[in-house]
């Protein structure tokens, strides 16, 4: 059987490559041996959100007296809500699974290894192809800590399928898995506990934000221990330490969200020996790897894990294949955290451009400075933060309050198409929106 494009891995970058290639009119076969989606639809992104959607409707409802509404007796039943997140998960994989029947992929199921680069064996049967992407995703870091391997920890998987509250929870990592559950289960009312190594949370977004966050959440009740250190693991309790200090932590349940590592292994890799690029696999501007007609797309780069990246990289990849050369930008790839209130960045953050000496402004306001935002977040906080070059160029744009997710993407524009700061602000925002923002911080 011979195909012009094989792809390994259904995830973002491997479903999205397919549904290009075959809308394209290219011959498509996609291996995936687990469920369409990868980790993201499966057991990442949308589980996640669902949970947290959850909670969020949860905490409206008990604090619905702020809005002149009255709840009684207001409670949540966590077996339905795993149960909710399962059936979102069903409905959005078939989703998948029809857009690209629907342009002629065929879908292989099982574990696939290379051969060569331009064969590919699943289940006793050789694929031959023109074209070879690799998008196998990543997985759950591990860290060697001393007793781990001795007790019942949790990983992201397991977190998200779980049906009983522990009474307490000792998160290892506060980075955005880590603090997206410690937002779900602060919500449902579980003690938490919050180890990170570095002195801030949320790793590289925008210290100034992060540490607003952070102060939030301290207030409903979640314990953080930042530049900590774990030391061991024992049962229900966590040896942390810090400037040679050890103390103990406990917790019901033990949560490792330490981060994630490309998939390298299983699929025959090492016979390809395609160049390197931290523990992935390194690619050009167009996704192709060191060796001729084989690309690779997603967490396998090492280079920004994430799944609206591994999407864009796969349209790259197709257009390449095609004869377009479009490069991949990575000027302005939104992060965005979904706890409660939600924090995004795109761009350049103040602590990237005082490490590199580059001149820049600071235009910041509160978000109560939108009055759509006041009407729906009654004694809520948040900032607009935007980042000017000396031109006045937008560079990075940083915002803590609902919605940020969904308003991100329009400084991601700006700064993505290099529009100065008149420019952005000529534009006319529908009023009352949550968006004007960005025209009252300019």
């Amino acid at each position: 059987m011979k195909y012009q494009v094989a792809i390994i891995g259904g995830g973002p970058a491997g479903y999205t490559a397919a549904e290009a290639a075959g809308k394209a009119g290219l011959s498509v076969v996609l291996f995936e041996k687990q469920s369409l989606g990868g980790v993201c639809l499966n057991e990442g992104c949308i589980p996640t959100k669902t949970l947290l959607y959850s909670a969020k409707t949860y905490d409206g409802a008990r604090h619905a007296a702020k809005y002149a509404v009255s709840v009684p007796e207001v409670s949540f039943d966590l077996p339905k809500i795993i149960a909710r997140k399962q059936k979102v998960v069903r409905k959005l994989v078939l989703g998948v699974k029809g857009k690209l029947t629907a342009h002629g992929v065929t879908i292989v199921s099982g574990e696939a290894t290379v051969t060569d680069k331009n064969h590919v064996e699943c289940g006793g049967e050789t694929y031959e192809c023109d074209n070879l992407l690799l998008c196998t995703g990543s997985e759950t870091f591990v860290p060697a800590i001393p007793g781990i391997d001795k007790v019942s920890y949790w990983t992201h998987r397991d977190a998200l399928d779980n049906k009983e509250l522990p009474a307490s929870l000792a998160i290892i990592g506060g980075g955005v898995i880590g603090m997206e559950f410690a937002s779900f289960f602060n919500s449902l009312g579980v003690e938490v506990h919050v180890v990170e190594m570095l002195d801030k949370i949320l790793g590289p977004m925008d210290r100034e934000l992060s540490e607003m966050l952070q102060a939030e959440y301290a207030k409903r009740g979640i314990k953080f221990y930042l530049s900590h250190k774990v030391t061991g693991v024992h049962g229900t309790e966590v040896s942390v330490e810090k400037d040679g200090e050890t103390f103990t932590l406990h917790g019901d349940k033990v949560l490792l969200s330490v981060g994630r590592r490309p998939v390298t292994k299983g699929f025959g890799l090492e016979t390809l020996a395609p160049e390197t690029f931290r523990n992935g696999v390194k690619v050009n501007e167009y996704m192709q790897t060191s060796l001729p007609n084989v690309y690779a797309c997603g967490d396998i780069t090492a280079f920004s894990l994430l799944a609206h990246t591994a999407v864009s990289e796969a349209e790259v990849a197709v257009d390449h294949l095609l004869g377009k050369s479009r490069p991949m930008s990575y000027k302005a790839i939104p992060g965005v955290v979904y706890t409660n209130p939600e924090i995004a960045g795109v761009g350049k953050t103040e602590e990237e451009l005082q490490a590199e000496g580059i001149s820049y402004t600071v235009k910041k306001i509160p978000m109560a400075f939108s009055g759509r935002f006041v009407a729906e977040n009654e004694m809520g906080n948040g900032v607009c933060k935007l980042i000017l070059s000396e031109d006045e160029t937008l560079i990075g744009a940083h915002m803590l309050g609902n919605p940020a997710s969904e308003l991100i993407v329009i400084a991601g524009i700006a700064i993505e198409k290099g529009m100065k700061s008149d420019e952005l602000k000529s534009f006319v925002f529908p009023h009352p929106t949550v968006g004007e923002i960005f025209r009252e911080a300019l």
